[in-house]
């Protein structure tokens, strides 16, 4: 199978503060100056909270981020230092990168609006520049934009464990030949990351993300951040709102995760979710069968799709030398039939080089593999970032955050998968076959549990692929004090904005005033708002990576 690499998502999908705190999930907020350490003695937290405020006393030194002509004078970065764990802020530090964009009109300004592209593992230091493109001048004018790399990832002491290009495709099919070269894929994994960073990973996790978010709050000075955070990001911003309840100002989150299913029962959801997406692609190529021929209903339109990965799992479609198995297949229409008609004209495309009758490459791109982010790439060639950064962050995360979701057992892998690719067959067995989670150390600190009144504001698709409409009614249902914005008809990984008046209306609004709407909002999708979702849309990437890829190729 092709090689396939982990980019973070859709934003899609992480996070800033003075107060870095080893709170638990019901913490309440500490004094907005100072940072706050939980400990087992008055002594011990006298001095875990001194070592914490000279934390929250460094001078950031600003320069410019790059000399490059098409990069503002005044976009701005820093690095600064953070405790690797919060438990011992006297301990080992590293790095943090922060960028910023100053308020447009600095007797307007309310304060800073942070920014989280999504993944986890996606860099987001250059985050203010795709915001200042896409924001109205109204909001510039009201915040300082601050983008960072989260902890572990770009610039902010990144991760590696080492692994080779073929060890991070993680797209890896239950089959009953392959199953335990899989399992030894996933232990090696683990075992490879543990050897290389052991002393770190650990503490790469979303409560520590949050801890520095609160940091950064404090060492600029504010007494509460804004933020507008993207699929993964969605629940850093949670988790966030979960600590430090006092600091949070405007939160904006967009496309969002299940808190309860971080993170083996999210990457399960992409499965469920497909499943409707491909009921509704049927209906619709049927009712297009004179133009595209795939069938006259529904069922017919699933037979020849089923035929075809059938045909191509006993021989590969060759199309320009690349071999593209039934595996192939269904996990590109994974992602590709959330959009109909890409859907569609991609698998014509797709049985025309079946037939060995000439094709579109650029349609054929669902089926093919992705060699990564230009922006992930041109990233580490710049800053001399590992290979694998991406890769070593998205695992520390999603294993680290919640070891409990994972079970030690590979035949509950073996069971989950046969049982799930019957119950969701474009990808069921993709999602629930083993992953290195599986060998992970158990947790630091337990899953962070995300019920708070935080007023914050839910962006969704209904039709997304990377984070399903239920994901984010139920984040609607942990957050009591959030309103919704769903998008009827609307696709594509990533609303905000898309150049739907309705939805980005009421985004504005919120930035603007503060004001969250008197009751939830459905906005009915438009053309060309889903083909702006849809072009910020990064297709076959670990989902939960979408972010709209508007930062420089570069670093």
């Amino acid at each position: 199978m092709r090689r396939r690499r982990l980019a973070p998502l859709l934003a899609v999908s992480v996070t800033a503060t003075l107060a870095p705190v080893l709170a638990t999930s019901t913490a309440t907020a500490a004094p907005a100056s100072t940072p706050t350490a939980a400990a087992p003695t008055a002594g011990a937290a006298a001095a875990a909270k001194g070592a914490l405020d000279r934390y929250a006393k460094q001078k950031p030194q600003w320069k410019r981020c790059a000399t490059d002509a098409d990069i503002p004078a005044g976009f701005e970065c820093a690095t600064i230092k953070v405790p690797l764990d919060y438990r011992v802020p006297g301990g080992k530090r590293i790095d943090l990168a922060i960028s910023r964009l100053k308020s447009t009109a600095p007797d307007k300004r309310r304060g800073v609006l942070f920014s989280n592209p999504g993944g986890p593992g996606g860099p987001g230091l250059y985050m203010p520049l795709g915001m200042r493109d896409s924001l109205p001048e109204s909001v510039q004018q009201k915040y300082d934009l601050i983008g960072f790399d989260p902890r572990g990832v770009g610039r902010s002491t990144p991760v590696s464990c080492g692994m080779e290009p073929e060890e991070e495709n993680y797209l890896r099919p239950y089959k009953e030949e392959t199953y335990d070269k899989d399992v030894a894929w996933a232990r090696e994994v683990a075992h490879k990351c543990k050897e290389k960073a052991g002393d770190t990973l650990p503490h790469i996790t979303t409560r520590n993300t949050a801890r520095d978010l609160d940091l950064i709050r404090a060492v600029l000075g504010e007494k509460k951040i804004s933020y507008v955070g993207y699929s993964y990001g969605t629940y850093l911003g949670a988790v966030y709102t979960q600590l430090f309840p006092g600091r949070a100002d405007r939160f904006v989150l967009d496309s969002a995760v299940d808190p309860a299913r971080a993170w083996r029962g999210m990457i399960q959801w992409w499965a469920e979710g497909a499943e409707p997406a491909f009921d509704r692609w049927t209906e619709w190529a049927a009712e297009r069968s004179e133009k595209y021929g795939l069938g006259d209903t529904p069922k017919e339109v699933d037979r020849t799709f089923w035929d075809l990965v059938a045909q191509a799992d006993e021989k590969p479609i060759e199309f320009e030398g690349q071999p593209t198995t039934g595996d192939d297949i269904r996990s590109g229409m994974r992602g590709a039939v959330f959009t109909p008609e890409y859907a569609t004209e991609a698998f014509v495309e797709l049985k025309k080089a079946a037939a060995g009758e000439p094709a579109s490459a650029k349609k054929l791109a669902a089926f093919a593999g992705s060699e990564g982010t230009g922006t992930a790439d041109a990233a580490a060639d710049a800053a001399e970032i590992p290979s694998d950064n991406m890769t070593a962050s998205f695992w520390a995360v999603v294993c680290g955050d919640n070891s409990a979701a994972w079970s030690r057992d590979p035949e509950t892998y073996r069971r989950d998968a046969i049982e799930d690719k019957g119950r969701y067959p474009l990808f069921g067995d993709f999602a629930s076959s083993i992953k290195p989670c599986a060998f992970w150390d158990k947790s630091v600190e337990p899953a962070t549990e995300v019920n708070n009144k935080v007023g914050s504001l839910i962006v969704q698709n209904e039709w997304d692929s990377q984070t399903p409409l239920p994901s984010g009614r139920a984040l609607h249902a942990d957050l009591k004090g959030s309103k919704m914005v769903t998008v009827l008809g609307g696709e594509g990984h990533g609303v905000y904005p898309s150049g739907n008046a309705c939805a980005d209306g009421t985004v504005d609004d919120y930035l603007l005033t503060g004001k969250l709407p008197a009751k939830d909002v459905a906005c009915e999708a438009t053309a060309d708002s889903n083909a702006e979702a849809r072009k910020d849309q990064k297709r076959d990437v670990i989902p939960g990576s979408p972010l709209p890829e508007r930062a420089p190729d570069r670093f």
